[in-house]
């Protein structure tokens, strides 16, 4: 079968898929707006912007207390996320008809099933999903029996969720952005014309929706946080060996120069810590021998915590929403009595020559053979990443053992660099506050800075993103008398013209060392306590 007639199938089971939710939606407006939020409370019902504006905790509860059905849940976030395939092409299959009869058989039971019962929740595509094709974004794989899943499915099907949709992913699941040849391009709600994220980009723009309030991605560069923070939403990168992996497919599965981990997004905080406290709740590390024997503990931060901010790395500079909003939260956070130090990055030009080469240790040869199998173009920012740089060549195995070699002394020097802010107190800072990339979300076509983010991959460092705020017309004006230090920081600068950013949203990363992942979220936590949320 050619690339083209494999291309139709797979859009006819998405498109499928979504015609059979019910009742039918109402016809968009044409053209559409570029935000295309607002149009949720034009087309849906009372009742299903009711439930599907519940956070995770509150959703629990009103299922728990009978206020909805399971199937009444199942049917609502159905016809939400139809709604925002439609408007933001997010969807790679809805799943009606076992999501229904699965929230059926949930209602039957005399008590729940688990603690997530009746909630729905979404899967990047290339996680898999049990009798289910998976194609991971090539159309080589169209049609091919992909019909496994990521074992951490198991753990939240047990805890008795409900899986209702499956969402995009870019071409080789490596851009900060989501569009392939079988699907398109998946677009951010809030500004049609920049980018959602990637590769967990149908995820982020199906949240920031709403048509999901917990969904699964997986990052190995900045594919959960830079996606989260795109679109306004919550997400989470554990340490690599918390969460299970095995299932997802991907051409560099065999890589494990940079190890990728699955993570959720979120419509809250509290959905974040709903989602890693129940997985590991499940001891996962029984099935999953790979994973470390590690529960979700509880975590007491010191009565003065020290926060160090990342105001820049150095390389490219931050567009100003991003300094106005670090401006901000530091603000807050001396209000609540936060100690704030600055944090002075070292090597992230090194760290970011480093991933690249870890990556695609055969030199991208797997990809490009996969994508030519399948008789599809290699896309603008596959090639600019695999193509358009010194770095991604092949390889032999003293090659690589060098780079690794290279990798843990990199490891070991940020280590130190972490534990040296305690050096005048002995407190070392409790985690780092820093943008998730330089700028709001991409105009598309242009995500090409991923250091903010694969920094943190590369330590195997845990971060959270939380949204701040959206970009100012009027506050974030351009900084016309600064001078670019290098072509990256060029062509990022140039990107910012306030005009573009409409509606965008600023958001911000929270990290802390390795294997604080409990504390990385507490620290959120207090973070957002300071600036006034619950």
């Amino acid at each position: 079968m050619d690339a083209a007639s494999l291309i139709a199938k797979a859009r006819k089971v998405r498109d499928d898929s979504v015609d059979e939710v019910t009742p039918p939606l109402a016809a968009l407006p044409d053209p559409l707006p570029k935000n295309v939020i607002p149009l949720f409370n034009d087309i849906l019902s009372d009742e299903e912007i009711k439930i599907t504006s519940y956070d995770v905790p509150e959703l629990l509860t009103a299922i728990r207390e009978k206020v909805y059905s399971c199937e009444t849940v199942t049917r609502a976030f159905l016809r939400r996320a139809a709604l925002a395939q439609k408007l933001t092409n997010c969807i790679t299959e809805l799943l009606p008809a076992r999501a229904i009869a699965r929230a059926k058989y949930l209602d039957t039971l005399d008590k729940p099933l688990g603690p997530l019962h009746g909630l729905p929740i979404s899967v990047k595509e290339h996680h898999g999903m049990a009798d289910c094709e998976t194609n991971g974004g090539y159309v080589a794989w169209i049609g091919e029996p992909r019909t496994g899943h990521c074992t951490v499915n198991d753990v939240f099907y047990e805890a008795g969720c409900v899986f209702y949709a499956r969402t995009t992913q870019p071409q080789s699941v490596m851009h900060l952005e989501t569009s392939t040849n079988i699907y398109g391009v998946t677009t951010n709600p809030w500004n049609t014309e920049l980018t959602s994220g990637g590769s967990s980009g149908g995820e982020s723009a199906l949240v920031a929706c709403r048509g999901s309030i917990l969904g699964i991605g997986g990052d190995i560069g900045g594919s959960i946080r830079c996606p989260a923070a795109n679109t306004g939403v919550y997400g989470f990168k554990p340490t690599p060996g918390r969460m299970g992996k095995q299932g997802s497919h991907a051409v560099v599965a065999g890589q494990e120069g940079i190890s990728p981990t699955e993570g959720p997004l979120s419509t809250s905080r509290a959905g974040l810590d709903i989602f890693m406290s129940t997985y590991l709740s499940y001891s996962p590390w029984v099935k999953d021998d790979y994973l470390v024997p590690l529960p979700w503990r509880s975590v007491t931060l010191p009565p003065k915590l020290k926060i160090a901010i990342l105001w820049d790395d150095g390389i490219v500079r931050p567009h100003p929403p991003i300094t106005r909003a670090l401006k901000e939260v530091k603000s807050k956070l001396e209000e609540a009595g936060m100690e704030i130090v600055n944090w002075v990055p070292e090597g992230h030009d090194e760290s970011w020559n480093l991933t690249q080469a870890l990556y695609y240790e055969d030199g991208g040869k797997a990809l490009e053979n996969l994508i030519q199998r399948g008789g599809e173009t290699m896309l603008p920012l596959t090639e600019w990443l695999v193509k358009g740089n010194d770095n991604v060549k092949y390889r032999t195995v003293e090659d690589v053992m060098a780079l690794k070699v290279k990798r843990n002394e990199y490891r070991a020097r940020y280590n130190e660099l972490w534990l040296s802010t305690g050096n005048s107190d002995s407190h070392p800072v409790d985690a780092i506050l820093c943008p998730a990339g330089p700028g709001a979300a991409p105009p598309l076509g242009n995500a090409k800075y991923w250091s903010y983010t694969s920094q943190w991959n590369m330590l195997e460092y845990p971060g959270a993103v939380f949204p701040v705020s959206k970009v100012d017309q009027v506050i974030d004006v351009e900084e016309k008398d600064y001078v670019p230090r290098n072509a990256q920081d060029r062509f990022n600068w140039e990107l910012y013209k306030r005009e573009r950013y409409v509606d965008a949203p600023v958001s911000l990363q929270v990290v802390t060392r390795r294997w604080e992942d409990e504390k990385c979220l507490a620290v959120l936590a207090k973070v957002e306590k300071a600036l006034g949320r619950a």
